[in-house]
């Protein structure tokens, strides 16, 4: 599969199915050689990102932000071949889908309040004010204080 192809196919796809797909493509992207924990990671970020309502109001607004993850970055002709890792992807997603539907209290969280990340090997992004929450694989996750209504 294309990475433009998914894109496109998001668009068609009603809601809440193009969330899931927008949001299984950016764990593949971002995450397939990471752990489960890892991915799960990725996956809060953009929920928490969709919940602040500054990226956008769904989850594939937020991943195509300009510049912001993985299927705004590379390239639309990037093949996901790796059908193992795109399946865990979806596995993941999912599953961070269905703990973020929960009261707040209740969901399991790996990197509270992170709103950032970066590949420590390839991204030397910084934000001003941003603290370390967790470092997960080759993932650096971080909090920047204000930034975000928080809500988990």
């Amino acid at each position: 599969m294309k990475l433009a192809w998914i894109l496109w196919l998001t668009h068609v796809l009603p809601q809440p199915a193009a969330d899931s797909l927008c949001l299984s493509t950016t764990v593949y992207l971002e995450a397939r050689d990471q752990s489960a924990l890892g991915q799960q990671a990725v996956a809060e970020v953009a929920l928490r990102r969709r919940d602040s309502g500054l990226w956008g109001d769904n989850l594939c607004a937020v991943v195509t932000a300009r510049k912001q993850f993985a299927p705004t970055i590379v390239s639309p002709q990037t093949r996901l071949s790796n059908i193992g890792a795109w399946e865990e992807a979806v596995t993941v997603s999912l599953d961070s889908e269905r703990n973020w539907a929960l009261p707040i209290g209740q969901r399991r969280l790996v990197v509270p309040g992170a709103s950032h990340f970066k590949v420590t090997h390839v991204v030397s992004g910084s934000w001003g004010n941003a603290r370390e929450v967790a470092t997960i694989g080759d993932h650096t996750f971080y909090r920047v204080p204000g930034l975000l209504r928080q809500r988990g």
